[in-house]
């Protein structure tokens, strides 16, 4: 058999062409059914919102969890978060009521109320952010203008009051104007710092005035020790001059007492007190240089030598 016999008994008859074509054809159509299936299911979590747009314009919010359906190829989906978050204001510098500069560091807790608005308001988060934090920077800034420098700084004369609740309020108020979408839960700020020129000028002024505030303390405190010392003083000399006067009042009462009873002892015997006394005299006359000469008759020295005529 020839070779263009063979070749012609494998060519495909018209029939099986048409067959595989059939074939073909579904299963484009079957790959191209499930592409448009699963290019039209979509899955809203926990905690999100899913914006669903066609040719631009919001068409449905889903915020249900579960499977959800929209038109293939047409319609797209956009995924916005339903908790809250927090943004990182970038720091600024701004000037005080007495013209100061200082630098400023916030931060907010904010979250989407209506992706609706957001969407259409700022088309995105990113762009939601950036005006929300320009609200913020705005709004703390003329509040903190309308305050000299020294109470911003200084805790003790500060009269930011409620600055937080202040500014949250009106940034919510710009916020609601311009229909963004978003809310902001609350406004703080971290830190304000001072200008690299002027931050060791005004470390050194607060340094003076403790140390102005530290020696009135001292001052203070000496005064008061000064006084304790002087009401103690005279205390101790009150109770010391009422000690004496009650010593000598005491002493005085014994003192009569006591010559009152040697009156009644030496009354009884007139000649036992003459003998008392007179030796009370020798107690006080001689003593170990002491040279007497008395004539022996003498009383005085018959009683020293117990001699009587």
């Amino acid at each position: 058999m020839s070779d263009e016999n063979i070749v012609e008994m494998n060519k495909p008859s018209s029939n099986e062409i048409k067959r595989y074509v059939r074939i073909g054809l579904s299963l484009i159509v079957f790959v191209l059914l499930l592409i448009g299936l699963f290019n039209s299911i979509f899955i809203v979590k926990e905690g999100e919102y899913k914006v669903v747009r066609q040719f631009g314009e919001i068409v449905n919010t889903e915020e249900t969890p579960g499977l959800k359906f929209k038109v293939p190829f047409i319609q797209t989906v956009t995924t916005l978060p339903q908790k809250k978050m927090v943004y990182d204001v970038a720091q600024k510098e701004i000037n005080t009521l007495d013209k100061k500069r200082m630098i400023i560091d916030n931060y907010a807790v904010w979250h989407i109320t209506d992706p609706d608005n957001m969407i259409n308001t700022a088309r995105n988060m990113l762009n939601a952010e950036t005006r929300m934090g320009e609200f913020i920077f705005s709004v703390i800034r003329t509040e903190l203008g309308r305050m000299n420098y020294e109470e911003i700084i200084n805790d003790e004369k500060s009269s930011r009051g409620n600055l937080n609740e202040r500014v949250t309020k009106q940034v919510n108020d710009l916020l609601a104007r311009d229909k963004y979408g978003i809310r902001v839960e609350d406004v703080r700020i971290k830190r304000t710092d001072l200008p690299d020129e002027n931050e060791q000028s005004v470390y050194r002024r607060m340094i003076s005035e403790r140390e102005t505030k530290a020696q009135e303390y001292l001052s203070q405190g000496d005064a008061e020790k000064s006084r304790i010392i002087a009401q103690t003083d005279r205390d101790v000399k009150e109770m010391l001059a009422k000690a004496d006067a009650q010593a000598a009042q005491i002493r005085g009462e014994g003192e009569q007492e006591a010559a009152r009873i040697y009156n009644e002892s030496f009354s009884k015997d007139e000649s036992f007190y003459r003998l008392y006394r007179t030796l009370e005299s020798y107690k006080k006359t001689i003593d170990g240089e002491t040279t007497i000469i008395l004539p022996q008759g003498s009383p005085y020295a018959q009683t020293l030598t117990g001699y009587f005529e």
